[in-house]
């Protein structure tokens, strides 16, 4: 792997300042105590790692980390790398909430550094789409009420183009180049075209301004297109014949 692999630029263009309040959130940084062993900064860099490289799961992450010497200095690691309880421990500390908030910086960073796309970088989307996949759960079905999960008790029996399934749907709004702008989660069985709204009020919050949304037809409905003219957004969206 070379050195100007594109993780490495990528971790050396990011601006994580705003963020360390974040990511420090209830470790001991300064006093007596003993100090932190790995900075935050390079386990939320191995996470992103684990995304741009398609690693599926952590302990292969950590083995990919141990094996590749190259991996670990790009994240900030020494020698030594964390254990999957390590990261197990960062994601329960850090929580949902805190990590909705580093995805939105980093989506930031993201448009900043769009240099050679000045429209972006302005934060104006002239054209979007949005559309959905299915999240099966890892849990069976509850025997006292089939349409719940046993062991994800939020987990709901929805509808996916392969017939019935368990868990969760996730709707994804991206530009035309396919950036991801934003996304939300829900049960599954929630349709689609209702989570729009919450989708766009997510994007729309970030100061992000969206001209135009495209759709397949199952997110053809009058009260989306309602929400969309409120809005001020334009729609690509084919009636059902």
């Amino acid at each position: 792997m070379k050195e100007t692999g594109s993780p490495k630029l990528l971790f050396e263009n990011l601006d994580l300042s705003p963020i360390q309040p974040i990511l420090w959130r209830g470790l001991h940084q300064e006093g007596p105590g003993r100090p932190m062993k790995y900075n935050p900064e390079s386990d939320l860099k191995a996470l992103m790692l684990r995304q741009l490289e398609q690693i599926p799961y952590i302990k292969d992450l950590v083995k990919r980390l141990r094996r590749n010497p190259y991996l670990r200095r790009i994240c900030g690691y020494g020698r030594d790398v964390p254990t999957e309880a390590h990261f197990s421990q960062m994601k329960r500390r850090i929580g949902e909430e805190g990590f909705r908030a580093i995805e939105r910086h980093l989506r930031h960073e993201a448009i900043r550094l769009g240099a050679t796309h000045p429209l972006s970088a302005a934060r104006l989307i002239q054209a979007s789409a949005v559309d959905g996949t299915d999240l099966p759960a890892w849990s069976s079905r509850n025997p006292h009420d089939t349409r719940r999960g046993l062991g994800d008790p939020e987990a709901r029996l929805g509808r996916g183009p392969k017939g019935f399934y368990l868990g969760y749907r996730s709707l994804f709004l991206v530009d035309m180049e396919g950036f991801p702008l934003g996304h939300v989660e829900a049960p599954a069985n929630v349709n689609e075209k209702n989570l729009v709204e919450h989708l766009l009020d997510e994007v729309l919050g970030e100061d992000i301004e969206v001209e135009l949304v495209a759709g397949d037809s199952q997110f053809e409905s009058k009260p989306l297109f309602t929400v969309l003219e409120q809005k001020k957004i334009g729609r690509i969206i084919p009636w059902r014949n």
